[in-house]
C-alpha cells in the first residue's frame, strides 16, 4: 500500500484537481436546491402555501430529478459528462432565478412554483450520474471510495452553507434577493468548470503520460465498445435482471428517503415546530449537513482501505450497513430528546453516520455498470430520488395526523431496511455488457 502510495504521489494530481472541480459543482448544486427549504417558513407565508402543499413544492423538484436520473446517466455515458454538466449548471441557474421572480400576488404562485422546482430538478439530474462517469474515466478503482466521499462533501458544503447565507440575505433583504444570490454562485461555478474540467485525462493538456498510464492500470479493463467517447448499446436486461443492482437501488432508494427529510423539513422542523428563531435555526440547520461533509469522504477513505486489507464486501457492504444502522439509531433517539439543541446534534449525528454510506453506492454502481457506470448510477439514483419524493409528500402527512416523533421513527424504520440491502448485496457482481 505504500509502494501504491509513493507511485500515486509521483504521477501527478489532475485526477483531484478535477475531483476538486465535482466537489464545488456538487457543492453549488446543494446550494440551490437547499435555499428554498430555508425560506420556506418566510415563503410559505408570502405565497400563502400551507405545509401539504410546500411538500408538494418539495418533491416537485426530487420527481423531475429522479424520471430524468436514467436519461441523464446515459446522456453522460453517449455525449461525455464535461458538457452535460456544464448545460445542467446553467439550466439550474436560470430556474433558481425563475424562481425568484414567482409573483406573491398571483392566484397561479402555487403551479408556477411547482413547475420552476420541476424543472429545475430536471435540470440538477444530470450531476451525479455525469460525476459518476467522470471517476470512472478518471480514477483508478483503488482510489474511487475518497474521489465518491469527496465528491458528495459537496452535498454537506453546499447544504450547511445554505442556513447561514440564505438566512443572513433574508434578514437583511428577502428571501428572493437569496435566490438571485445563488443563481449568480452558481453562473461563476460554471465558468471555473468551462475552464479546468475535461471528459477523460487523455483530452486534458495538464495531464502528464505518467498519471495517465496511472489512471489506466488502476483501472478495470472495459469491452472494445467502450473505447470510443460513446456507447453503442446499453444492456438493460442485463441491468434490472441483476440481483446486486436490485438491491442496490433498493437500499438507496432508503438513503434517499432519509436524506430528504434533512433537506427538506429539517430547518421548519426546527423553525415550526421546536420553535427556534430565524437566527438559531440558520445556525443549528448547518449541523447535519457539516457532519455529512466530513462523513462523505471519511466513509470513503475507510472503505478503501478496508477494501484493500480484507475484500469489498467488508470495506463497501458493512461500512455502508453499519453507517446506515447507525443512522437510525440516531433518528430514532432525537424524537424522545426535549431539548431542541441538543436533538439538533443527534440527528446531526444520525445525518453523518448515514453518509458513512454514501461514497459505497457510488463506487458499487460504476464498478458493476463499467462502460455503463452513468446509466447504471442514473438508474440507481432514481430509486434514491423516488425515497425524497415520497419524503416530501408523506412526512407532513405522517406529522398532522400521529405527531412529528411518529414521522422521524418511520424515517429511522426506513433506513434499517437500507442497511439490511446491503447485506444481500455482492460487490464483485458485474454486468455481462453484451
Amino acid at each position: 500500500m505504500v509502494a501504491v502510495s509513493s507511485v500515486a504521489s509521483r504521477v501527478g494530481n489532475v485526477r483531484w484537481v478535477m475531483i476538486g472541480a465535482t466537489f464545488l459543482i456538487a457543492t453549488v448544486a446543494y446550494l440551490d436546491r437547499s435555499n428554498i427549504s430555508i425560506a420556506a417558513p418566510v415563503l410559505k407565508g408570502e405565497l400563502g402555501l400551507s405545509d401539504v402543499q410546500l411538500g408538494f413544492v418539495f418533491s416537485a423538484f426530487v420527481l423531475g430529478y429522479a424520471v430524468t436520473q436514467p436519461i441523464a446517466g446515459w446522456v453522460a455515458d453517449r455525449f461525455g459528462a464535461y458538457r452535460i454538466i456544464a448545460i445542467g449548471i446553467g439550466w439550474w441557474s436560470l430556474l433558481t432565478a425563475l424562481t425568484a421572480m414567482v409573483p406573491s400576488a398571483s392566484a397561479n404562485a402555487f403551479a408556477l412554483l411547482l413547475s420552476a422546482r420541476f424543472m429545475l430538478g430536471i435540470g440538477e439530474s444530470i450531476i451525479f450520474p455525469a460525476s459518476n462517469r467522470l471517476v470512472a474515466n478518471w480514477i483508478p478503482s483503488s482510489e474511487r471510495g475518497l474521489a465518491n466521499g469527496l465528491i458528495f462533501a459537496g452535498v454537506g458544503v453546499g447544504a450547511s452553507l445554505a442556513p447561514p447565507l440564505i438566512t443572513t440575505i433574508m434578514l437583511e433583504h428577502d428571501w428572493r434577493t437569496a435566490f438571485w444570490v445563488t443563481a449568480a454562485i452558481g453562473l461563476a461555478a460554471l465558468v471555473v468548470w468551462v475552464i479546468v474540467a475535461r471528459d477523460r485525462p487523455e483530452n486534458h493538456g495538464w495531464v502528464s503520460d505518467a498519471e495517465l498510464a496511472f489512471i489506466r492500470d488502476g483501472s478495470p479493463r472495459v469491452e472494445p465498445a467502450a473505447a470510443g467517447k460513446s456507447v453503442a448499446v446499453t444492456p438493460w436486461g442485463a441491468i434490472f435482471g441483476n440481483r446486486s443492482f436490485g438491491f442496490l437501488a433498493l437500499s438507496y432508494f432508503c438513503f434517499g428517503y432519509v436524506a430528504y427529510i434533512y433537506f427538506s423539513w429539517f430547518f421548519t422542523y426546527l423553525a415550526s415546530v421546536r420553535g427556534l428563531d430565524l437566527k438559531s435555526s440558520g445556525l443549528y440547520g448547518m449541523f447535519p449537513f457539516i457532519a455529512m461533509a466530513i462523513a462523505s469522504p471519511f466513509g470513503g477513505w475507510v472503505s478503501d482501505r478496508l477494501t484493500v486489507q480484507v475484500g469489498a464486501r467488508v470495506g463497501r457492504c458493512y461500512v455502508a450497513a453499519f453507517g446506515m444502522g447507525l443512522s437510525a439509531l440516531f433518528i430514532a433517539l432525537a424524537s424522545y430528546v426535549a431539548d431542541v439543541r441538543m436533538a439538533a446534534l443527534v440527528l446531526a449525528a444520525g445525518s453523518g453516520s448515514l453518509y458513512l454510506a454514501q461514497s459505497a453506492f457510488w463506487t458499487l454502481s460504476a464498478d458493476i455498470g463499467r462502460r455503463v457506470a452513468g446509466t447504471v448510477s442514473g438508474l440507481m439514483n432514481m430509486g434514491c430520488q423516488f425515497g425524497g419524493v415520497i419524503v416530501g409528500v408523506l412526512t407532513p402527512i405522517l406529522a398532522q395526523s400521529f405527531g412529528w416523533t411518529a414521522s422521524f421513527l418511520f424515517t429511522a424504520a426506513v433506513c434499517l431496511v437500507g442497511a439490511l440491502a446491503w447485506l444481500f448485496i455482492d460487490p464483485a457482481t458485474r454486468l455481462d455488457s453484451r
